[in-house]
């Protein structure tokens, strides 16, 4: 019998004699499968599916089974079992083959075989699980109490409910302070809200704070993910709000500026004055429950304005979210925190499908090692240019190369030229004067676009209050325009840019936390938009940090960090600065002071760990596997001729990762055909473009062998050949197009060639002529 028979017959039976079939599912999907990029290609594994899935409610699985057929033992799947059990967060995991049931308790590490009319029922099951948990009467409560549910509200996937209950679980053993660490793009503030619900509804908290230090992160979550809760959502304005009717909502969003009274994070302001502040709207027990947003940056000082928040609201609960926890020697999440609750990982994320693999291309140009003016070389100011090695760390912070600026700029419109000229493209810039240079640039580059919508290139940074105001249209999945946007640091972390599709680096980067949220921004899954992975362009190989083990290391505090008194050093130098401080009067070098090419790309291909699977020139990556299938040129030609759809050639490279169509307007080859490129990459054979070889075919008078309707018919064929390659002219379908309409139906044209055997051999002879060697 199959495994499907053995479950049918024995399984499932045996599980519904003790089990409502209201708390079973079956064949289960938890992951969505993971994405592989194969050069140009891709694709989906399977995803991971639970056989039978256990529930005590909606809200929480308690058991997994895994079956098998009769010709594996009873055991056999537990392993299985146990990988799933453990990434739901379950206690209880089987295993069967029909003959029985095999047991693992995570609750006591035992293992057990019970009989098929033995297999635990749920208030069995709970006992036991209650007796080891020791559940409070608030525990056993907030179990019961359901996720929120609508028709526009999506159901938690599985890590987000293993975030959810661990944390309502822990609040209801009255823990105070809490650290999730999802990666960027996972869902933190769906989760947020939540775990938000449950415990309003349940009564176990009654007054939340959500503190954020952007406007755009307030306003995203309330418009969102907190959209249910609006009637009971406040956005705290000290400037009209009322004391007295302020306590009539439940839900209050906030930026720590605004409860502060401070603009910015780095000045110092008087503990007096923040209590007095808040005291003016709130007591200081008036929340008991405090989200910090984003937790890695403010709050993680010991020193900080988002401190005295969290101190004056001392009795609260306080749970702390970010992607990327913070922990330096002076600065940590965990000292305030704790060890994070839950952690799911970027790894983790892209293994499951649930985010966007990417491939890294990096570009080297000449002067990136290094550029030394020669003796007296006046800068475009007339000024001299101080006689040292410039490197990639100082352009643009230190001395400004226009040449390199163009050709970037030239780089990243070459790539959109070869790809899709509308997919959203943040550029990561030195400062706000590069991001403004690199948008002239764009748009210089891009000005048929440009014409078309203005703001197809838009600089985005802190002190462009134009580019500011594009913000909300550059993250919308359905807005067109900004396509590319410039910036420094303003869009490094918390937009929710779900569309970028290309991430450009041009700036040095001083430490992990900022790589990562970086990398954040390109890692949301949008299919049904046709985002399925997305491409960094790296000007300045700051993407070694992939080889970093903190990349995507465990997250532990610094040996080094102080845990007690403020922090030893003054806000603001916690993190290491770009490279150098910046002069107010850089170097300013033309291009004919400096010409600036590109030498090299590489294309890297990682795994989700960030270990390098594999790194080579585009080109030479296209080669080795054309060299891999074909022995010699005339082995591959030999091939060529013999396929009778030549397509068939295209679709195995296809399935190696090379798109040959996307090659060609790489390498500005558009008009040539695909023998011919490959035989131009792989076998340095001088390529013909499809019009040369149509021309050839009719200089060597191979139509005059066919007279009146067949002629025209192969005429035309050979027109279409020179537009749109050979794989049109051999499918039937064409004779259903213009120009062939006018000869009648398919069957009535192949008539004119003694029937469709005569019509193929003719299109055989026509292949055979436009692939004539000599």
């Amino acid at each position: 019998m199959t495994e499907e028979d053995i479950k049918l017959r024995f399984i499932t039976p045996a599980i519904t004699m003790k089990w409502n079939i209201d708390h079973i599912t079956m064949e289960t999907k938890i992951t969505d499968g993971k994405i592989n990029l194969k050069g140009n290609f891709v694709f989906r594994e399977k995803p991971k599916k639970a056989d039978y899935i256990l529930y005590v409610n909606e809200n929480n699985p308690i058991a997994i089974v895994e079956a098998k057929d009769n010709n594996h033992s009873v055991s056999f799947g537990m392993q299985q079992a146990m990988t799933y059990a453990q990434m739901l967060d379950v206690p209880f995991a089987y295993s069967s083959n029909g003959d029985a049931f095999f047991e693992h308790d995570f609750l006591t590490g035992f293992e057990r075989q019970i009989p098929l009319t033995e297999f635990p029922s749920l208030e069995e099951l709970m006992v036991r699980y209650q007796a080891a948990k020791v559940l409070s009467d608030q525990g056993k409560q907030i179990i019961g109490q359901p996720y929120y549910t609508s028709q526009n509200t999506y159901a938690p996937r599985y890590y987000q409910r293993n975030a959810i209950n661990r944390t309502v679980d822990a609040i209801a053993r009255r823990q105070q302070r809490l650290l999730l660490v999802m990666a960027t793009g996972t869902g933190k503030t769906y989760t947020a809200f939540q775990i938000v619900y449950r415990l309003l509804k349940s009564g176990m908290k009654k007054k939340v704070l959500y503190l954020a230090d952007r406007n755009i992160l307030v306003d995203q979550s309330i418009q969102q993910d907190f959209a249910p809760l609006e009637k009971t959502i406040h956005k705290i304005n000290f400037a009209k709000d009322d004391p007295i009717t302020i306590t009539s909502h439940e839900v209050y969003f906030s930026l720590y500026q605004q409860l502060t009274d401070r603009e910015d994070e780095e000045v110092e302001d008087n503990e007096d004055e923040t209590v007095s502040r808040l005291a003016t709207l709130f007591q200081r027990d008036f929340f008991d429950l405090i989200i910090v947003d984003e937790c890695h940056r403010g709050s993680a000082k010991k020193d900080s304005n988002w401190r005295r928040i969290l101190d004056y609201f001392n009795s609260a609960t306080k749970i702390g979210m970010t992607a990327t926890p913070k922990e330096t020697k002076y600065i940590s999440n965990i000292d305030y925190f704790g060890e994070p609750i839950y952690t799911y990982s970027l790894r983790e994320g892209i293994e499951d499908g649930f985010l966007a693999p990417f491939r890294v291309i990096n570009i080297h140009t000449n002067i990136g090692e290094g550029w030394r003016p020669f003796k007296g070389q006046l800068d475009k100011n007339g000024q001299e240019i101080e006689d040292r090695i410039y490197t990639n760390s100082d352009f643009d912070y230190k001395i400004v190369i226009d040449g390199r600026t163009h050709e970037v700029a030239r780089e990243i419109t070459k790539y959109l030229k070869s790809t899709d000229r509308m997919q959203k493209t943040i550029v990561f810039c030195a400062n706000e004067d590069h991001a403004e240079r690199m948008r002239i640039s764009l748009i210089n580059l891009n000005s048929d676009m440009v014409k078309q919508n203005p703001d197809y290139v838009v600089r985005i940074t802190g002190s462009d209050v134009y580019g500011k105001s594009k913000i909300d249209y550059f993250i919308s999945v359905s807005a067109n325009y900004p396509v590319i946007a410039t910036t420094s640091k303003l869009l490094s972390t918390g937009a929710d840019c779900k569309m970028t599709k290309l991430i450009v680096l041009d700036q040095m980067i001083g430490s992990m936390t900022e790589f990562k949220q970086i990398i954040g921004r390109g890692t949301r899954l949008r299919e049904k938009e046709g985002k399925t992975h997305f491409t960094v362009m790296d000007f300045r190989n700051v993407t070694c940090l992939f080889a970093d083990p903190e990349w995507d290391g465990p997250i532990e505090q610094d040996d080094k960090f102080d845990k007690g008194g403020p922090n030893p050093v003054t806000p603001g130098s916690v993190t290491p600065p770009s490279p150098g401080p910046e002069k107010n009067e850089k170097p300013i070098v033309d291009e004919y002071g400096c010409t600036v090419i590109v030498i090299g790309k590489t294309v890297s291909i990682y795994d989700s760990n960030g270990k390098l699977l594999r790194q080579e020139s585009i080109i030479d990556y296209t080669k080795s596997n054309i060299l891999g299938s074909y022995a010699s040129l005339d082995n591959f030609i030999s091939k060529w001729s013999s396929e009778d759809k030549k397509e068939s050639i295209k679709n195995l490279l296809l399935e190696r990762g090379i798109d040959l169509e996307s090659l060609k307007v790489e390498q500005n080859m558009v008009d040539v055909d695909d023998f011919d490129f490959i035989c131009h990459v792989a076998f340095g054979q001088k390529p013909l473009t499809r019009r040369e070889r149509a021309n050839n075919v009719k200089k060597r008078d191979f139509l005059s062998k066919y007279n009146g309707v067949a002629r025209e018919v192969l005429e035309a064929l050979l027109d279409k050949y020179m537009n749109t390659g050979v794989y049109e002219i051999e499918k039937t379908e064409v004779l259903k197009l213009d120009p062939f309409l006018k000869f009648g139906k398919p069957s009535k044209i192949a008539q004119f060639f003694g029937g469709k055997d005569g019509y193929l051999q003719a299109i055989r002879e026509l292949e055979e002529e436009l692939y004539k060697v000599g």
